[in-house]
């Protein structure tokens, strides 16, 4: 993802899709559609509260890695293929200064960045405490947009 100067304001996306991960345990998600969004992503922010994400999905799977850059809080990032947990890199620490590591799908440990399409990001610790692991289903409802 692009830098952003460090003024840049949050963004704040409406819950738009809801990733049921057990029954009575469901995280809702910001979804970030645009390719600004997903550069955006949840720079500025504040710590996510429990069962909050934000969900970047893509038209087709592609090999994408993600940042930290003017990240407030730590993240777990699930990477997302064809309905699967591909991989999942916990508690990514905050970077706020160039530069900043990259993190990329990398289910095989060969180094190369694997083909994902959607990468969801939740506060760090978050998928522990749901007992979300690689290989687990990942079914995500869009929410019906209010009028």
């Amino acid at each position: 993802m692009d830098a952003l100067p460090p003024e840049s304001p949050p963004q704040w996306l409406s819950i738009g899709a809801r990733w049921c991960v057990a029954q009575q345990r469901c995280i809702d998600l910001e979804v970030a559609r645009s390719p600004e969004q997903q550069r955006l992503g949840l720079m500025q922010r504040p710590a996510l509260p429990p069962l909050r994400g934000m969900w970047f999905p893509f038209s087709t799977p592609q090999p994408v890695s993600f940042w930290m850059f003017n990240t407030l809080a730590p993240l777990d990032m699930i990477f997302v293929r064809d309905g699967r947990v591909l991989d999942l890199v916990p508690a990514v620490p905050t970077c706020s200064a160039l530069p900043c590591r990259s993190y990329a799908a990398d289910a095989d440990g060969n180094g190369r960045a694997d083909f994902v399409d959607a990468v969801i990001e939740i506060g760090a610790g978050e998928a522990q405490r749901l007992g979300i692991g690689i290989g687990d289903p990942v079914r995500i409802t869009p929410l019906k947009s209010s009028p």
